[in-house]
């Protein structure tokens, strides 16, 4: 338990040592795994939202697809996204390789399946006579989807949540594309492996409780918004 107590300790003095590389790398962090979560947001919840209120030929197998790539392991991701930016690949001419930038499509490609797959289980949810009431009142296409999202906004939250989530802690993708750069593509989960394979585990260990403090603080605010407005329901 001591070392657990020590790490904790390390991660407090990690944030006020005052180092020049310390509160780069949380930004970087945030601001890459943050864009990634607001690209697949934008993505996920109109595939979601079709996927749960249609009804045609092909529907269960496209979900079984959403469904199989929440699974996917970040390493094959990376290795896809590595190859398509490389020099030799279909996007090689961008130079994004070993950039924020390609830590961000690495990611956005491991949060919009999550984010898609939650929101199609939370729309689907809806009761269909809601739907059918809002097109006999005359709604508007537009106007449907607002009621249906905000009777779903737990469940679609909570597919946010998801997506967020399944990332921040993300270092197999990141680390790929990015190359774990210092000054540059170095964020905090591919300085935990950094500081692991050189030995400095009581450094890495203050890392990790960094990542864990930053990722509780997060989550909870998106929580928090999930579950607003709970107590006027009853």
């Amino acid at each position: 338990m001591h070392v657990y107590v020590q790490a904790i300790i390390d991660a407090f003095a990690l944030l006020l040592s005052g180092s020049g590389e310390v509160w780069p790398v949380i930004g970087l962090s945030l601001a890459v795994s943050g864009s990634a979560t607001l690209i697949a947001t934008a993505i996920g919840l109109p595939i979601g939202y079709f996927l749960g209120m249609s009804r045609f030929a092909g529907r269960g197998s496209l979900i079984l697809l959403v469904n199989t790539a929440m699974g996917w392991p970040p390493v094959v991701v990376g290795l896809f996204v590595y190859m398509a930016l490389s020099r030799t690949g279909p996007l090689g001419d961008l130079a994004l390789l070993f950039t924020p930038q390609a830590m961000v499509i690495a990611q956005v490609i491991l949060a919009a399946p999550l984010v898609a797959g939650v929101t199609t289980a939370a729309i689907a949810s809806v009761p269909r006579d809601l739907r059918l009431q809002l097109r006999a009142l005359g709604a508007s296409r537009f106007q449907e989807a607002f009621e249906v999202f905000k009777e779903s906004r737990r469940g679609v939250m909570a597919a946010v949540i998801a997506g967020f989530g399944g990332i921040i802690s993300e270092v197999g993708a990141v680390s790929i594309v990015g190359g774990n750069i210092q000054g540059s593509t170095r964020v905090m989960t591919t300085a935990i492996v950094f500081n692991v394979n050189r030995g400095e585990f009581g450094l890495a260990m203050a890392w990790g409780m960094v990542l864990l403090g930053i990722a509780l603080v997060a989550n909870a605010a998106l929580t928090m918004l999930q579950q607003s407005g709970t107590r006027y329901e009853r």
